[in-house]
């Protein structure tokens, strides 16, 4: 395995930065993360960009419409995007990336080592943030600021001031008295509701106390909420731009599935909208699409399930965020890898 010196990951990310861009520019004000781990299936037949088609294994389905709009609605994400860039290959597993905008940094977690890193793209140095991490997985951001952790070890959902000192308070770490399995992947609400994914990755022989693998949300009370119980393995998570729509990919069994998000946070029925090949993270950009960490890559579909295409990258990928300045730049933890690229429609963190 390689790592590349601090100057040639800067100038690396730094021609990120000056990668495709669309002249029209949005905002956001939802703030969120992701995370998720365990084992992928393969792919599924759809448009490549970036290296070679994957081989035919199930393709993604059609269904409901949520979350697009804005002015990128019809820009082609994947249209002329460069090569994804190694930042570095010398982890044990990456996962749970999330940008952080007041400082500047991304940080992903490092599962098996226990820690959460830093990276710097303006210097390209990478540091440890937290150490022990709980085995922390997926990583999100609130809209104080704080950064909200899945802790596989600690079997709950932590929270800590992003700046100084890590100081790690429990946000959730029991539902109607027993303990979660190992939270996996999480999303913030602008409200600060905290919406989460609780397979038994991370159980590693523990006790199940919860007899289901579910999703659930922490509301402004602090109140924990079943949203779903019908899966395999719940895994990824995010929200649509418009905070309508919670999406959830099942590693195990396979599909992307939507709820409708009222405006107290409540959810309603889950509804299969793509019927993907099992996918581990996720993410969402400005204009809805989705994006879904698979065996093929990182696999693009509209807000109403058409595929645009996958961006291949050098390691099976475990999740991915966007981040930079301009929220353009795609950061994608696979394996021992971590790595970046640069995509035409910002997204969310």
């Amino acid at each position: 395995m390689t790592i590349l010196p601090r100057t040639a990951i800067a100038l690396a990310l730094l021609a990120l930065a000056t990668g495709p861009a669309c002249s029209d520019d949005t905002s956001t004000s939802n703030e969120g993360g992701s995370g998720g781990s365990g084992p992928i299936g393969g792919g599924g037949s759809v448009p490549t960009t970036g290296g070679a088609p994957p081989s035919d294994g199930g393709g993604g389905g059609t269904g409901g419409i949520g979350g697009s709009g804005g002015s990128f609605e019809n820009v082609d994400p994947l249209e002329g995007i460069g090569d994804v860039t190694t930042i570095s290959d010398e982890f044990d597993f990456t996962e749970g990336a999330v940008w952080v905008p007041a400082l500047g940094v991304v940080r992903f977690s490092d599962i098996p080592n226990n820690r959460i890193h830093e990276l710097d793209p303006g210097s390209g140095e990478i540091t440890i943030w937290r150490e022990p991490s709980n085995n922390t997985n997926g990583n999100g951001l609130a809209p104080d600021g704080d950064i909200v952790m899945c802790e596989h070890s600690g079997r709950r959902v932590s929270r800590s001031p992003a700046t100084g000192p890590v100081d790690a308070t429990s946000v959730a770490d029991t539902y109607e008295g027993m303990q979660f399995n190992s939270p996996n992947d999480v999303i913030i609400r602008s409200d600060g509701q905290v919406y989460f994914t609780d397979p038994t990755y991370g159980l590693e022989g523990g006790n199940q106390e919860i007899p289901f693998q579910g999703v659930f949300r922490v509301d402004l009370q602090g109140d924990v909420h079943l949203v779903g119980d019908e899966y395999g393995q719940p895994n990824g998570i995010a929200l649509s731009p418009d905070e309508t729509k919670l999406y959830v990919t099942d590693s195990q069994d396979g599909g992307l599935y939507v709820y409708d998000v009222a405006a107290d946070g409540a959810t309603g029925e889950r509804t299969l909208l793509i019927d993907a090949e099992p996918s581990d993270g996720m993410a969402v950009d400005d204009a809805g699409n989705l994006y879904l960490t698979t065996g093929a890559g990182v696999e693009v579909y509209r807000a109403d399930g058409t595929p645009w295409g996958v961006i291949v990258v050098p390691q099976q990928p475990a999740n991915c965020t966007f981040g930079g300045a301009d929220r353009r730049t795609l950061y994608i933890t696979a394996r021992t890898g971590f790595y970046a690229v640069a995509l035409n429609v910002p997204g969310l963190p």
